[in-house]
């Protein structure tokens, strides 16, 4: 990187940090420090909602993911739009109506302390894990490509947050929040336009997507009924539905960011501006992968995009095997610019040349061929080698053909996005913490400037957690693909605590905490029967059904405990 660079990511990234703790300093109570004072606007709770859930890994992994797959996983947020729906006319109201600090508090005051504390245990579990995922992630990447110290970009990325997370609680999230999803759109709207400008001159946009559709890229929905199939229409409607209720129904980080709105009407415009754009933007950083894709089409590639592989193929006997792959790779960069140069010669006369489109995928697989034979002799020289590359993909163009300034900006968005994350994580587990393990235990009542302290003192605890547990990610493998399937482990199960306190009149605590202990239970073993044991790709069951899965077990289970164990009648509500 250039000196430019640095001075755009060391700038920007001290900007976050310093006005986040300058607009926010000053907490009087737990009030100010969790719900932000109830003062946020629309608009800032629907950034925020976003800026949550895009995290550093949205900017990493999604563009390799369009690469290699092409337009698929956006199926992934279909049922997002109306989730959203139903935690605005349900979750919402409710929260607001028993005048709670955490989601979890509601299940208290339905239920009682033992089910609180089971979902509020599942939630620091589960969170506490992908916050130091947040951290982590984007370290690893950084640090392949960049030769940094994992370490010292784990404490520097989780420091930043702590500096303005302890120091102004929940404003802090959201006022940094909306400075960090401009800088994200931002850098990924000129990239976006820089690939453009960087195509062939001749070569149009309606070129480029046919280039992409003829290496079938551009497959934005899939109606198979097959359960191994990852991501299908039917997967994201169903599993994805109950994925997003229960992130944004149930996961204290969301939670606390709509909570914070000045009345349910702002809360639920804010989840509704969620709503509406979430999709739209997935597609959009889908659509940016996929123009790298037609870029590389003209542009020589690697054979992997992680640097590290080639450094260790490099120190092992098999480097003349590697380097052998390499020139017939080059071979076939060669010959797939000249196809794909024909082919936009001819789009331009308005005609779709079909041999030419079967050349270019002929040519197409031949690469993928190669790429897999370079994987195998990946594992050879180092069997720990982690040989799918997509989350290395946007990263190796951003560094290899972006110019100077805009390098630095597109790593302030990465980083911009790490932060976001982690900041709402540890907020969440800290007011979750505070309120719904803390608080509740004391005998004496405290001042509210004691639970103030608390909750400053549980993100500083937090934080430093998430930063011990990035820096010691490097003693598991595989780490960056839990961030997939984690929240699907136990989001549908607590959903289904949520669901049957709202929905049912009947159903007590009983019934609902044996029901949710067995029901995650049975998640664990589904997943480590079904997906655990088999590699990527291979998996017996999309992880999107977990969340089906467990919610649909919790309920039926609640209501079969209580029918039939503890003989109350049962009546749903609306």
């Amino acid at each position: 990187m250039e000196l430019f660079d640095w001075i755009i990511l060391v700038v920007t990234l001290l900007f976050i940090v310093i006005y986040g703790a300058w607009k926010s300093y000053g907490s009087r109570n737990v009030q100010d420090y969790i719900l932000g004072s109830n003062e946020t606007p629309w608009h800032i709770v629907g950034l925020s909602v976003m800026a949550t859930q895009a995290s550093a890994i949205t900017f990493l992994s999604t563009p390799g993911q369009a690469y290699h797959d092409g337009m698929g996983f956006v199926q992934f947020y279909f049922g997002l739009p109306i989730a959203m729906v139903i935690v605005c006319v349900t979750f919402i109201p409710i929260y607001h109506k028993y005048k709670v600090y955490t989601a979890y508090e509601y299940l208290g005051k339905r239920f009682d302390l033992r089910t609180r504390s089971l979902a509020a245990g599942l939630f620091l579990f589960q969170r506490g894990l992908g916050t130091g995922l947040t951290i982590y992630a984007p370290a690893i990447i950084l640090s392949a490509l960049l030769g940094w110290n994992i370490n010292y970009l784990n404490i520097i990325i989780g420091l930043l947050v702590i500096i303005y997370t302890v120091t102004g609680g929940t404003k802090a999230v959201n006022v940094t929040q909306k400075q960090q999803m401009f800088i994200i759109l931002l850098g990924m709207v000129i990239t976006f336009f820089w690939i453009l400008y960087y195509l062939p001159n001749d070569m149009t946009f309606s070129n480029a997507m046919h280039i992409a559709g003829a290496n079938d890229k551009m497959n934005s929905v899939n109606f198979s009924f097959d359960p191994e199939e990852k991501y299908t229409f039917w997967s994201g409607i169903t599993g994805g539905f109950f994925l997003a209720l229960a992130y944004f129904g149930t996961d204290q980080s969301q939670v606390g960011r709509y909570l914070s709105g000045k009345s349910v009407r702002e809360s639920q415009m804010g989840l509704l501006m969620n709503g509406l754009l979430k999709v739209p933007m997935q597609f959009f950083i889908l659509l940016t992968g996929v123009l790298v894709f037609v870029f590389f089409q003209f542009n020589p590639v690697p054979l992997n995009f992680n640097p590290n592989n080639k450094i260790s193929v490099e120190n092992s006997p098999y480097k003349e095997e590697y380097n052998t792959l390499e020139k017939k790779l080059e071979l076939i960069s060669e010959d797939k610019k000249v196809i794909n140069l024909l082919y936009i010669d001819q789009l331009n006369q308005d005609y779709d040349n079909p041999i030419l489109r079967k050349e270019m995928i002929a040519l197409s697989n031949k690469e993928k061929d190669l790429r897999d034979r370079a994987k195998e002799i990946i594992l050879k020289a180092d069997s720990r080698s982690e040989t799918n590359d997509k989350d290395y993909v946007f990263f190796h163009f951003i560094l290899n053909y972006l110019p100077k300034g805009l390098i630095g900006l597109l790593l302030a968005v990465i980083i911009s996005a790490a932060m976001s994350s982690t900041a709402s994580g540890l907020n969440a587990l800290a007011s979750t913490t505070t309120i719904d393990i803390y608080k509740r235990n004391l005998k004496n009542e405290k001042s509210e400037k004691h639970y103030l302290n608390a909750s400053k003192l549980f993100t500083l605890f937090w934080g430093i957690i998430a930063i011990l547990f990035a820096c010691i990610g490097t003693l598991f493998e595989n780490l960056i693909q839990l961030v997939n399937i984690i929240g699907s482990i136990f989001y549908g199960t607590v959903l289904g605590i949520f669901l049957v306190g709202m929905y049912s009149r009947r159903i007590q605590s009983d019934a609902i905490f044996y029901s949710a202990v067995f029901s995650q239970n049975t998640i664990f073993v589904i997943y480590y029967f079904a997906i655990y044991l088999y590699p990527s790709g291979e998996e017996k069951l999309g992880y999107l059904w977990l969340n089906f899965i467990g919610a649909l077990l919790t309920i039926v289970i609640a209501w079969l405990l209580e029918r039939l164990v503890f003989k109350n009648k049962i009546a749903f509500i609306a």
